[in-house]
């Protein structure tokens, strides 16, 4: 008896010591994230980080998603990936740029410089909700598309690049940046202040004219005349990205749809604007991404986008398409008559 009454005490000593072990490391970590991971060897980390979340759950119909705290971020090997990703999105022509520390392929501008602060904006074209919604169809590339599908999609397009290796490190470390970001968010759901806010259509057609008015007034300081940029002492990183010209985004880059531009500047530019406190008004930021739109800069034709040009954004400014309406009008608007009709054709 005293034998089993000892083995039972032993075991509830095992069992108080395991639980108040686990609750100090919970505390650690801040927003009660698991980690769950083998070893830190290369070939390790280089596959998918899983990450558990236990914080308490976010109400995604009236809160705003918020970013989880990076300095959270467990020191280890696989916090030491996610930082790596981080890093890769917020200084990425450093790795992946003209001058690039790991490879040569893209044109130098960052990641950040379209998803705001390493993609933790609220409303700055984040990526709060990749993970939950990845893989998913896509009617540009009528497919199921991976996560790594789409982080190239914006390297060949936004960066004007070539396709980063799957299986490499930086891809690895791109998406466990993701998964932290997206720890907290349910398989399935966008949360609120994810990506781009759509804006009311405007009842005439956007004006590049008076939308230069706008960028003179507002954006020239900084992105500078005619939307060239301004580049660091460095010469490695912009300090304000082109938005026009060989070093920027190309005509096959999402931003070219005015209606995302429209919303991207309206709740995020000049630079330090939220979506709380907006500057510019709607019809600003219409014409002001009509202007930026116009501007020349790299062609890049992708001929199997669209494989049902059905399926095309009402304001996609490129043909062919399955209405009527003129290419024009499809880039700059009116876009209402344009949107019934499409929604008519897809019911």
């Amino acid at each position: 008896m005293d034998d089993q009454h000892g083995e039972h005490s032993l075991v509830r000593c095992v069992g108080l010591v395991t639980s108040l072990t686990l609750l100090c490391l919970m505390i650690m970590a801040g927003n009660c994230l698991l980690i769950v991971y083998e070893n830190t060897s290369r070939s390790t980390l280089e596959q998918p980080v899983t990450l558990v979340a236990t914080s308490r759950p976010v109400n995604l119909e009236e809160e705003v998603w918020q970013a989880p705290d990076s300095t959270q971020i467990p020191m280890t090997a696989v916090g030491d990936l996610i930082r790596y990703g981080k890093d890769l999105i917020a200084h990425t022509s450093k790795y992946l740029g003209p001058r690039g520390k790991v490879a040569r392929i893209s044109n130098g501008m960052n990641c950040q410089n379209c998803h705001l602060k390493a993609g933790t904006k609220p409303f700055g074209n984040n990526y709060a909700a990749v993970v939950s919604m990845y893989p998913r169809f896509r009617a540009r590339s009528g497919s199921i598309e991976t996560i790594e599908k789409r982080i190239n999609d914006c390297i060949e397009r936004s960066l004007n690049g070539e396709a980063l290796d799957e299986n490499s490190l930086e891809m690895r470390a791109i998406i466990a940046w993701f998964q932290w970001l997206g720890k907290d968010v349910p398989k399935g759901i966008a949360p609120k202040g994810t990506g781009i806010v759509m804006l009311p259509l405007l009842p005439r057609a956007a004006d590049p004219l008076k939308g230069k008015m706008v960028y003179t007034k507002h954006c020239e300081l900084c992105h500078g005349t005619g939307g060239l940029g301004y580049k660091h002492p460095d010469s490695v990183e912009w300090k304000y990205p082109p938005l026009a010209g060989n070093q920027s985004y190309n005509t096959g880059a999402g931003l070219l749809r005015l209606s995302r531009f429209a919303g991207y500047v309206k709740t995020n530019m000049p630079y330090g604007t939220t979506w709380e406190d907006p500057v510019l008004t709607d019809e600003e930021a219409w014409d002001v991404a009509a202007y930026i739109n116009s501007l020349k800069r790299p062609a890049k034709i992708f001929r199997e986008d669209w494989p049902d040009i059905a399926a095309k954004p009402f304001d996609h400014p490129f043909g062919p398409y399955a209405d009527s309406f003129p290419e024009a009008q499809h880039k700059y608007g009116p876009f209402d008559a344009i949107r019934r009709t499409t929604s008519t054709a897809r019911r």
